[in-house]
């Protein structure tokens, strides 16, 4: 009787001690419902703090869980970054070997005494371009008088109006039938007259649309002429600060600040950076200088040596090798553009912009 007693007893102890408060308040004919009650017990033991630890180290042990793959579309997986490196790494290689291909089937063609022998071959033809640059100061200034005769009300707005349109419309005719008839005009030099047309088309028909503008919503007589803010003195590297209200801009140094300034779009405060920084503008010099000189050479090296040879597959109509010389110029191509968009947009307007204290930098988020 001792040891039946003693028994149960001792497994009580047991699952008290094991299970705590499960085995109490039972009876001695509970030691078999003790024992099952222990076996169900010991998996909610997980809950136990010994418990939790073995499932985290066994969850850091883990490497599997429940995803999909990467490139699947339910994966939710979006850093394609690496894929976009090996595309760079594959135009790399395959540019290099077409540039080195090229150096070994026609040698070293980069020449710059050429380029500056072609400039000066005809030296009579530049004043011809130059010239016509220099005209188109005569609609620049008709633009900024018919906008102070239409401040002081000498001009209706309908006359005003038709006066721009009718600036606007001989300024481009004006340009191109020079470039067409006169002989003496260079294609560099057309091109280069005719791109400074048509951005001087832009600007004064955002000139005349932000003055009409201003007029519609002026409520008082207009002010006297002020200096404006777009042109202040600069005293000890710094912009005097002031404010211009219509038709205190229109003046001469406002609208030709304008003209210069690397925007098209024309208002009255423009904003302007305080100093004008030395090393900013020398690393923007250098860049000018260094990208031009590597656009003439791949333009020598690269493309000149492909458009001859496409001659004779045009002369002939050989469509497969047109095709193909066409594709052969095409990477030469945008490697050029690429670089030209950076001298552009990015090194030669820094520089004028930095020269004029403009402080408006973002040139070209709608281009890139």
């Amino acid at each position: 009787m001792s040891e039946r007693a003693g028994g149960p007893a001792r497994r009580r102890r047991t699952t008290t001690s094991d299970g705590g408060a499960a085995g109490r308040g039972k009876g001695p004919d509970a030691g078999p419902k003790d024992r099952r009650e222990n076996g169900r017990t010991e998996p909610r033991a997980a809950g136990k703090p010994g418990a939790r630890a073995g499932d985290d180290i066994t969850d850091r042990l883990s490497c599997h869980v429940l995803q999909e793959s990467l490139l699947s579309s339910a994966s939710g997986y979006s850093n394609y970054r690496g894929i976009l490196n090996w595309c760079v790494v594959m135009l790399v290689l395959s540019n290099a070997r077409l540039f080195l291909e090229n150096i070994i089937k026609y040698g070293i063609l980069v020449d710059p005494i050429q380029v500056v022998s072609l400039f000066l071959k005809d030296p009579y033809s530049w004043p011809a371009a130059g010239c016509l640059i220099i005209a188109s100061n005569v609609f620049v200034l008709a633009a900024l008088h018919t906008e102070r005769r239409l401040a002081v009300g000498a001009l209706s707005e309908a006359t005003g109006w038709t006066l721009h349109i009718l600036n606007l419309m001989v300024m481009l005719v004006f340009s191109s039938v020079i470039v067409l008839t006169v002989s003496s005009l260079t294609p560099v030099g057309g091109v280069l007259s005719l791109a400074v047309y048509t951005v001087l088309f832009l600007k004064l028909y955002s000139y005349q649309d932000a003055n009409r503008w201003c007029r519609e919503t002026r409520q008082a007589v207009a002010k006297r002429l002020t200096r404006s803010h777009s042109c202040p003195n600069v005293a000890n590297g710094s912009a005097l600060q002031s404010h211009v209200s219509y038709p205190g801009n229109l003046t001469h140094r406002d609208m030709y600040y304008f003209i210069l300034a690397p925007t098209l779009c024309y208002q009255l405060n423009f904003p302007r950076s305080p100093r004008i920084r030395k090393r900013f503008l020398m690393r923007r010099l250098f860049e000018m200088l260094f990208l031009m000189q590597l656009l003439v050479g791949l333009i020598q090296q690269w493309m000149v040596p492909t458009i001859q040879n496409s001659m004779k597959p045009f002369q002939e109509m050989d469509f497969s090798r047109m095709v193909e010389r066409l594709l052969k110029l095409a990477v030469p191509n945008h490697l050029i553009w690429l670089i030209f968009f950076y001298w552009f947009f990015h090194s030669s307007m820094n520089f004028v912009a930095e020269l004029l204290q403009f402080g408006d930098r973002e040139f070209y988020r709608d281009w890139w």
